[in-house]
């Protein structure tokens, strides 16, 4: 319990360091970038086929053509480029995390490491691409997981549990081994993950439950069409923040346990070496050594 509420209170901390501000905020930056790419180059294209696809629907065509005579305007050309914007920021939004993630962890575990253990020796126990590969097979298990377990949802109560329960198991096999990779090796780093695992579980799983507020701040942005210009960008700055705060509590409690764990090992080895020379000596003096 100790190592748990020190690695939160830790994390909550960090997450005022500069870097993780900056941090927190590429995202935003990597989306303004790829939104001015897809615009200079796809743009005008994009929403001509939009155009016509949707005056080529047939269902809706007699309403396009109500609209069209209710407002006195081409309404196609109106809709249009809001369906692109609809479509395409999910998308944008999608690949802005993924690469941010990526790039994250690794540099918060380096901050951790630096500040708090810079004389834990680095192991290099997992190579980055065994790590994705990793990540990847678990996200398939988790998203499979997900939906196998979608007719339970039904179930009021479930519903609150069992996505939380699974993305916190997702959270929790990912990140903690992310934050082992650089420093531990696989033996050291099977061992925490055995004896540390209902705590990690319960740390991802947390980090589950809040991971969900920023959907809410989505949904409103959704809802409330005029606000979603501010309340779309909130809602990702605080989910690359929530996953900043969990990618520095993984960080904070793994490698603090490995440092207990090296430690303790030292500790039993200069007992046992004692314990020997002791053995040894009483030996001699039995035979009449000097």
């Amino acid at each position: 319990m100790r190592l748990l509420l020190d690695s939160f209170w830790r994390s909550a901390a960090y997450c005022m360091h500069p870097r993780v501000i900056v941090l927190s905020f590429l995202p935003l930056g990597l989306m303004v970038v790829l939104a001015a790419l897809f615009g200079y180059f796809y743009w005008d294209a994009t929403v001509a086929w939009t155009r016509d696809a949707l005056d080529a629907w047939p269902l809706i065509a007699s309403f396009w053509a109500w609209l069209g005579r209710l407002f006195s305007s081409d309404v196609t050309a109106v809709v249009a480029p809001m369906v692109v914007v609809v479509a395409a920021t999910p998308l944008i939004v999608v690949v802005s995390l993924l690469v941010v993630s990526g790039l994250m962890a690794p540099a918060l575990t380096r901050l951790v490491a630096e500040r708090r253990f810079p004389s834990l020796e680095q192991k290099k126990g997992a190579s980055f691409l065994g790590s994705l590969l990793r990540s990847l097979g678990l996200t398939l298990l988790a998203l499979l997981a997900l939906v196998v377990s979608m007719p339970l949802w039904l179930i009021p109560p479930l519903v609150l549990v069992l996505p939380p329960l699974i993305w916190g198991w997702l959270t929790y096999r990912v990140m903690s081994f992310d934050a082992l990779s650089e420093h531990a090796n696989p033996e050291e780093r099977a061992a925490l993950l055995r004896a540390h695992r209902l705590p990690l579980l319960g740390i991802g799983v947390l980090c589950g439950y809040l991971g969900a507020a920023p959907s809410i701040v989505w949904a409103s942005g959704l809802v409330f069409a005029a606000a979603f210009l501010v309340l779309a960008p909130l809602a990702i700055w605080i989910y690359t923040l929530v996953f900043a705060f969990s990618s520095l509590w993984f960080a904070h409690y793994c490698l603090d346990a490995l440092a207990q764990l090296r430690a303790q090992r030292a500790a039993a080895a200069i007992s046992t070496s004692a314990a020997e020379s002791a053995d040894a000596r009483a030996v001699a003096t039995q035979w009449g050594a000097p």
